[in-house]
């Protein structure tokens, strides 16, 4: 119970904080990370608040299992990169 109360706390927090920031920086960090198909361009910043709210209330949270899921979503990343770059090199063949 301890932990949900404290994950709802930093969540809060972080909420307000984007929100408040959105226009005077948030938006434009946010959109020189993102690929060009995510990003927001000031629009859609309700999502985007819950978003990073949901992701930074987690990893204060649980940060080793946020870990975790970096790691692993890099080397999923990392083989269909290779995957395709196989299979791109065996069809011009």
């Amino acid at each position: 119970m301890t932990i949900l109360i404290i994950w709802l706390v930093a969540f809060c927090l972080i909420a307000y904080f984007v929100y408040q920031r959105w226009n005077s920086g948030v938006s434009e960090g946010l959109d020189k990370v993102l690929p060009d198909f995510l990003k927001s361009h000031g629009d859609n910043r309700y999502l985007w608040v819950i978003t990073l709210a949901v992701l930074g209330a987690t990893t204060l949270v649980q940060p080793v299992e946020m870990l975790l899921v970096v790691i692993l979503l890099a080397l999923i990343g990392w083989a269909i990169m290779a995957l395709t770059k196989w299979a791109g090199n065996k069809t011009h063949h």
